[in-house]
């Protein structure tokens, strides 16, 4: 079970994580990168984005481009949350294909 302060610091990180990809997408030509969640582990050492890519043909390649930037990205956050947390936790992404989830079943739902 999350606690309280790890609900904190993973909303907290979200919305910054958020921010920075945001301003990173006109940079991507077209490639919209959404953090759909964060979970932080119990000693705050480890973040884990979820993230969801549009169009998800891209998601493999984008991973592997943000993955290799981990460290810079998260040189990004530190400057952010700076006040707010004493150290920044190691990123994690992973690709969330939730959303291609719902469309198969869509998908498979119409055609009966």
């Amino acid at each position: 079970m999350e606690s309280t302060r790890q609900a904190k610091i993973s909303r907290l990180l979200q919305k910054e994580l958020s921010e920075i990809f945001r301003q990173q997408t006109a940079k991507t030509h077209g490639t919209l990168v959404s953090v759909s969640a964060m979970r932080v582990s119990p000693d705050l050492s480890v973040a884990k984005a979820y993230l969801s890519i549009f169009p998800s043909e891209k998601g493999p390649e984008m991973l592997k481009s943000i993955t290799a930037s981990a460290k810079t990205i998260r040189y990004e956050l530190a400057q952010r949350v700076r006040f707010q947390l004493r150290k920044t936790p190691e990123l994690q992404f992973f690709l969330d294909d939730s959303l291609d989830y719902i469309e198969n079943i869509d998908h498979l739902l119409e055609e009966k």
